[in-house]
């Protein structure tokens, strides 16, 4: 069951609720004409855009994207210098960017919920076994690297 509790499968459950809602239930909300989906195409490949960096940087740094797993290394550079977690925050900014081109209005609370979960069932978790394996390493990055922005 270990291999289900995955960030890419809580973020396409919560992308599911959010189309669902905007599909079913929009009640006649929108954000506006043209500029929610400027904005909302704008999130997505900012947010995938900010995956494929941090893919790219763990794959050099020869260590998992897996959050259950041991990491092998701790990456600090790259798009790890200006944020600890790029692959959560493009997981928000896809969510966000999907929400606002779906209309989907009543589904923005979806975005802190999400960023919620996320840090609780893999930040967290990943952060502490950060600290334990590589300890003076982790303190100065989280030193000097935010969590998010």
């Amino acid at each position: 069951m270990r291999w289900l509790d995955l960030p890419p499968i809580w973020l396409c459950l919560f992308l599911a609720v959010a189309w669902w809602q905007a599909a079913l239930w929009s009640y006649g909300l929108t954000f506006g004409p043209v500029w929610a989906d400027l904005l909302g195409g704008l999130l997505v490949g900012a947010g995938v855009i900010l995956m494929a960096l941090a893919v790219f940087e763990m794959r050099r740094a020869r260590t998992t994207v897996i959050p259950h797993l041991e990491p092998s290394q701790i990456v600090t550079t790259g798009i790890f210098s200006r944020t600890r977690n790029p692959i959560y925050l493009g997981d928000a900014l896809v969510l966000t960017g999907l929400i606002l081109a779906w209309d989907s209005v009543l589904s923005l609370p979806l975005v802190p919920i999400f960023v919620w979960l996320i840090e609780r069932r893999f930040i967290i978790g990943e952060e502490a076994r950060l600290n334990a394996r590589f300890p003076d390493a982790f303190a100065q990055y989280a030193g000097k690297t935010r969590r998010w922005l």
